[in-house]
């Protein structure tokens, strides 16, 4: 796909014919114009203004602080910069605890410029997925480790080792393939499942530390340029082998990603 797009080309038709041909798409979460802008042109299908923000640029030990004033702020910043690529926002920490307030909150990140929304969580969330969904709003299902339940789940641990929680994950996801998702995220999950989870499903499935078979890979930005506060297992620094600054470690990570270089082996869970 070409680097240099008119505003709005990448849809969610773009990416489920990638999905079908076999080719590997580029998600990053980014939180203002300037690095919007340097991720569109260097290729990256979808960007993501994530409720990571709370980590990575509030200071916060978890994403729970962050407030959907904050998502709607970083959701027009974002728009502002874009060049063409998707745009997915997160729905933060309880923002859609019931029906009228998923309803108005979902509607206002999308007048900010999302073009399909992010929920946490599993068959909970199947009734909020098809509600949105029947209305025109996409969402994109994000199951494995979830962090806006880190306090219930103990930490931010890998999901889905053991064969019965497995098997939840799988119907479950495919449960939320029918209740009207376009996109499922998978973070956190062995190589085998997110493989296994992938070919299952028709609609596209993107990782961050579910290893190399997923449709698509999804890093931080801050990660991407090794700047994170902590450096997770699953994450690499694109820096190092850039010679063109931070506009080439973006260019770094989708080649790497679109070429199946990453992530390699050190960067998966087994």
């Amino acid at each position: 796909m070409s680097t240099h797009r008119k505003a709005g080309a990448v849809t969610l038709t773009n990416l489920k014919k990638m999905k079908r041909a076999g080719e590997k798409f580029v998600c990053l979460a980014a939180y203002d114009a300037c690095f919007a802008g340097v991720a569109a042109r260097a290729g990256v299908e979808v960007l993501l203004v994530g409720d990571s923000l709370g980590m990575v640029l509030q200071g916060h030990d978890s994403t729970l602080p962050v407030t959907m004033n904050d998502m709607i702020y970083h959701m027009n910043c974002v728009k502002r910069g874009n060049e063409g690529a998707l745009l997915m926002g997160d729905m933060p920490f309880m923002s859609y605890a019931s029906e009228s307030q998923t309803l108005q909150n979902a509607a206002a990140l999308m007048r900010a410029g999302a073009q399909v929304v992010k929920l946490e969580g599993g068959a909970w969330i199947a009734n909020t997925t098809r509600l949105l969904a029947e209305r025109g709003i996409p969402v994109c299902a994000h199951m494995g480790l979830t962090p806006q339940s880190v306090n219930r789940i103990g930490g931010f641990h890998v999901q889905g080792r053991d064969t019965s929680q497995a098997r939840s994950i799988i119907e479950e996801a495919q449960l939320l393939e029918e209740s009207g998702a376009s996109l499922l995220l998978l973070e956190c999950v062995p190589v085998a499942l997110a493989k296994t989870i992938t070919e299952l499903l028709e609609i596209p499935v993107i990782g961050i530390g579910a290893g190399p078979e997923t449709d698509g890979q999804i890093m931080v930005l801050h990660d991407v340029l090794g700047i994170s506060p902590i450096t997770p297992k699953f994450v690499k620094n694109f820096l190092t082998e850039s010679e063109d600054g931070i506009p080439g470690a973006v260019k770094a990570y989708v080649t790497a990603v679109k070429n199946g270089r990453f992530p390699a082996r050190e960067h998966c869970f087994h």
